[in-house]
């Protein structure tokens, strides 16, 4: 199949590619390397993608429409993960306009273009924020109601209701995904466990903020095992959830780095603004209707990721 990516030297996007090359589809990427966080990253990141296989790459803004439609028109794709995104609940916080370009008015430029060229299947990666702040109980895809409590949430959101109206005008199959904390080898620095482990490894203390706060972190590959289960997915639309299904607190997180890092030191902080207590996926329907099922645990996960930073993050 030939399937495009944009945002496709980003973190999740980069695993996507990797393992879609792997299982031998034709393959088109469109990245801009955003300087959210380092660009020199996101090209580690794609010659990563490189050692996997060939495929055509866009150095293009997908705000660009003009460049975005011809970059469609010209290789006809047959289905598109788009995740080209500004991410980050606490920057939106202080540039609100940022996201509704960049995660609102993008999208519809890419929804549009997918429409126009045909595109059969349209896979959009949304996030678990859309949920507002429901602390320590199973999320559902039917709870999230538009009561976020963030910028980044709120455009997220939007950005779900433009796909579902241009599913309608094109008729194209529609099929969203709502992560829930993404983290392993390459994992966005800004993240927590990210963030914690390049600290430890330098031997600096790290910072919590909140009390009482978990997580469903999940690792990346079986967030990439059920984005590519769903190209199966032939028509209608669809949210799924892709998480662990099953929260991690704060406090049994850092036990778990304590084994890695016994002498760690811990800043504790109060809770950030926009930041939401607690998630938890309730992944029943993707189970179900994808065959969607976590392999990894935390244990497991931290490990791998770990072990990874101790050869790239030094």
């Amino acid at each position: 199949m030939k399937i495009l990516i944009t945002g496709g030297a980003g973190f999740i996007g980069s695993h996507l590619a990797k393992k879609l090359l792997r299982l031998g589809h034709g393959l088109i990427i469109i990245d801009n390397f955003d300087s959210y966080y380092s660009p020199i990253r996101k090209k580690q990141q794609l010659e990563e993608v490189k050692k996997e296989g060939s495929f055509h790459f866009y150095e293009v803004n997908v705000l660009d429409l003009e460049k975005t439609m011809q970059i469609f028109a010209d290789h006809r794709p047959e289905a598109v993960f788009h995740l080209a995104a500004l991410p980050g609940v606490q920057r939106s916080l202080d540039d609100p306009l940022a996201y509704i370009d960049y995660d609102v008015k993008a999208t519809v430029n890419v929804l549009k273009a997918a429409g126009e060229s045909g595109v059969r299947h349209v896979l959009f990666a949304s996030s678990s924020s859309v949920y507002g702040n429901r602390p320590f109980q199973p999320l559902k895809e039917e709870m999230a109601t538009g009561q976020v409590i963030s910028p980044y949430a709120a455009a997220k959101y939007s950005a779900e209701s433009f796909c579902h109206a241009y599913a309608h005008l094109y008729g194209y199959a529609l099929t969203i995904f709502r992560y829930f904390t993404v983290y392993g080898p390459w994992g966005r620095p800004d993240m927590a466990i990210s963030k914690f482990i390049r600290r430890l490894l330098k031997d600096e203390p790290i910072t919590v903020y909140g009390e009482n706060t978990a997580r469903d972190y999940t690792f990346i590959d079986d967030i990439v095992d059920g984005m590519v289960a769903a190209l199966s997915r032939e028509n209608g639309s669809e949210i799924f959830n892709l998480g662990a299904g099953q929260p991690v607190t704060m406090n049994e997180l850092l036990l778990s780095l304590k084994q890695y890092f016994p002498n760690m030191k811990v800043i504790h902080e109060r809770p950030r603004l926009g930041d939401v207590s607690a998630t938890w996926a309730d992944i029943s329907k993707a189970r179900k209707l994808l065959g969607y099922e976590p392999k990894f645990s935390l244990k497991e996960g931290l490990a791998k990721t770990i072990a990874w930073a101790k050869e790239y993050e030094r």
